[in-house]
């Protein structure tokens, strides 16, 4: 079902001429539709216009994105960080310097934004595919891998593990892509950085979307500062437009919003964990996204929803081959009401 909307959706959405209450998309912290957050964006488009007329290799350059860049290493505990105008970008620019520090090892599902190319990935378990993993690199010398992962699935709701990576006798770089777990995971919302374990023989090369928490258009890439200098010569990021400064600004002015609205949305999450709790609803890590189950004998989930003007998350991703999957997506906007509302209609239909 294509649904078409002339507003940005935030905690409802209007569709037909009706508001529905909107239980899709990302920015799971909401900061897209909050007035504090636009008015700061505001005054970052009154301060630098709406783009930097430039390349970060230019001759003239805008502190700006500096600062953000010292922030985001503060911020997750890295050396260095370099932002770029999307994850997409972001995750490309890293995946390609990855390739020129050894071959890369691709793991089952990895993100199309993480592809050099068009990659033969695994087609096995996750678990088998870490187990032979760890037998090709401890296999080979030093440097000769590098692990390119995806720090959790959006799609099912899990967060993989990494303890299997203190197996590793040799030194590999992983490149993790944390982009739907960055501002949402981790003690103060530094992402799946705490989940990755210290070794002497792994270095981390992470990379994320700054939209799906931040709401904001830009990716950004953090690790060793060696990584970084090497990254940021390569064309890439020589030869790409800046990130909107505008946005740059707004994420730097924010730190208390973008508190404040983590907390909002864990109360939302652990409310509908509660709610759920002994229904089919599948939410295994407490992410911002419940899996629900399409049983084959009933009418689809998603127009069920929608003819009580609540509309969930199903649609074939991130391939239009790919099999739709229905989710509900929990969101900062929303308030306890909404999620209520949600889970009692969920129940009618038999969850």
């Amino acid at each position: 079902m294509l649904l078409h909307t002339d507003i940005t959706p935030g905690r409802t959405v209007t569709v037909d001429n009706r508001s529905c209450l909107f239980f899709s998309g990302f920015s799971y912290l909401g900061l897209h539709q909050l007035p504090a957050f636009k008015a700061t964006f505001t005054e970052g488009i009154h301060r630098y216009g709406t783009l930097f007329p430039s390349s970060r290799a230019g001759n003239v350059r805008l502190p700006l994105f500096e600062e953000m860049e010292h922030a985001l290493c503060a911020h997750l505990e890295q050396q260095a960080a370099v932002v770029l105008s999307s994850g997409y970008m972001a995750a490309q620019a890293a995946v390609h310097y990855a390739a020129t520090r050894g071959q890369l090892c691709y793991a089952p599902g990895a993100h199309p934004a993480l592809w050099l190319g068009n990659p033969q990935l695994p087609a096995g378990s996750r678990a088998q595919w870490e187990q032979d993993t760890v037998a090709r690199v401890n296999s080979q010398a030093d440097h000769h891998y590098v692990i390119v992962t995806d720090t959790l699935n959006p799609i099912t709701g899990e967060v993989y593990a990494f303890d299997w990576l203190r197996l590793l006798q040799r030194k590999v770089l992983v490149l993790a892509d944390d982009s739907h777990g960055i501002g949402v995971l981790g003690p103060r919302g530094q992402g799946s950085i705490h989940l990755l374990p210290g070794t002497d023989q792994v270095r981390y090369l992470l990379t994320a979307s700054l939209a799906k928490a931040y709401s904001i258009e830009g990716g950004m890439v953090a690790g060793h500062a060696a990584d970084i200098a090497a990254l940021k010569k390569n064309g890439f990021f020589t030869g790409s437009t800046p990130m909107m400064p505008a946005g740059a600004y707004a994420w730097l002015q924010s730190d208390d919003l973008v508190r404040q609205q983590r907390m909002s949305l864990q109360q939302n999450v652990a409310y509908f964990l509660h709610l759920s709790a002994h229904s089919a609803i599948h939410n295994p890590h407490a992410l911002p996204v419940f899996i629900l189950p399409q049983p084959a004998e009933k009418q689809p989930l998603l127009n069920y929803l929608a003819e009580r003007d609540v509309i969930i998350s199903s649609f074939p991703y991130p391939f239009p081959h790919s099999q739709p999957v229905n989710r509900a997506i929990i969101s900062a906007l929303h308030t306890q009401q909404d999620v209520l509302t949600l889970y009692q209609f969920l129940k009618e239909y038999g969850y």
